[in-house]
């Protein structure tokens, strides 16, 4: 059976807008001329890193594949690489010519991230104008929450029953959103307890969140010049137990009969055990997670809830600090635009409008 060798062409280049280990293999029109007799379907296409080295299939490919291409992937960064294509029967070997060298090649901006790019940008501009508007004393408005607007008769409420307040993030580790979140609020609620000088409790899931929350309440207590009011040991870990945590909170409420209770962060199933304890003796409680199914039950059980976005702009609302407010802001304008962009996609594609809808396609 011989092998014959064909001019019938292969093209590699490199992939554009890749981490550099993609090449792209495209051939002429199949089948090849000296093939057509027989007109098979299927071929195999082989590479190599050297021209005369050993060749091995990489893929197959369809004489009715209409893009005539093939992307290569999982290549070495920079090393050179040869392709052609293959068929053999019983009757005939054939073999393409010898395409390459070709290297993939690191490419140090992906164009078709081009969108986010430009949302960052837009994004970064919006923060920014906002963030120098309330350093200058401008006044950024915020719509109320009613959560947090209860979050002063709460405390209030606690201090003239001369009960503590409970805080809890729940079981999230330090690096989610939603405990960091529930720390920049701590550091609000800490400074008002400190000024009414009100106990707060604390009992944690994590030591980092712990030690974290200590740091937070520490800061608190001091900004409202009450550094001395301040108890390391009312904030304290507990266990890392999913329902020990819950048991433990538990028996604090039943024990010390706090008169406000503050859920805010990461809670998955002891959320209604916590919130039905509190209810049960009568607390007033706020809660707050990220966790839609959480949420449902903290709505059951709570007297307010944040929903939603509320707790992460919780901080900024209750400390009035302009970089905080800044960037609520300016995400909030940029959802506007997001909204905008989506009714005006939607209505250009109700209208049939192709040449809108190709200028992204060709982006």
């Amino acid at each position: 059976m011989p092998l014959q060798v064909f001019a019938f062409e292969l093209y590699i280049s490199d992939q554009p807008n890749d981490d550099g280990t993609r090449l792209t293999v495209e051939w002429d029109p199949l089948p090849p001329d000296d093939l057509r007799s027989i007109d098979p379907e299927i071929y195999s296409l082989l590479r190599s890193e050297s021209p005369d080295g050993e060749f091995t299939s990489i893929d197959i490919v369809s004489r009715l594949d209409p893009s005539r291409r093939k992307i290569d992937e999982n290549l070495a960064t920079g090393r050179s690489y040869y392709y052609k294509l293959a068929y053999s029967d019983s009757t005939i070997s054939w073999e393409s010519n010898v395409a390459g060298p070709a290297a993939p090649e690191e490419n140090w901006y992906n164009r078709s991230r081009t969108n986010v790019l430009i949302g960052i940008l837009i994004t970064g501009a919006f923060v920014g104008i906002f963030i120098i508007l309330g350093r200058k004393g401008k006044s950024l408005y915020l719509r109320p929450i009613a959560g947090l607007n209860a979050m002063d008769e709460a405390i209030g409420r606690a201090t003239e029953m001369g009960k503590p307040i409970l805080y809890s993030s729940g079981r999230g580790k330090m690096e989610r959103p939603a405990s960091i979140a529930s720390m920049n609020i701590l550091g609000s609620v800490a400074e008002k307890v400190a000024s009414y000088g009100t106990p707060l409790i604390f009992p944690n899931n994590d030591p980092v969140v712990t030690a974290v929350a200590q740091e937070v309440a520490r800061e608190g207590y001091t900004k409202a010049g009450h550094a001395d009011l301040y108890n390391p040991d009312n904030i304290y870990f507990v266990t890392d137990s999913q329902f020990g945590y819950a048991a433990a909170v538990d028996g604090i409420m039943m024990r010390e009969r706090p008169a406000t209770n503050l859920f805010f962060g990461t809670f998955e199933a002891e959320s209604l055990i916590l919130a039905e304890t509190g209810n049960s003796i009568g607390a007033i409680q706020i809660a707050g997670t990220d966790s839609s199914i959480q949420m449902a039950f903290f709505i059951v059980a709570c007297d307010f809830v944040l929903i939603g976005e509320e707790l992460f702009a919780a901080s900024g609302y209750l400390s009035g600090d302009p970089q905080v407010v800044g960037t609520l802001k300016g995400s909030d304008y940029l959802k506007v635009i997001i909204i905008i962009m989506i009714l005006f996609g939607a209505v250009v594609g109700l209208l049939n409008q192709e040449w809108f809808v190709n200028l992204f396609l060709t982006a």
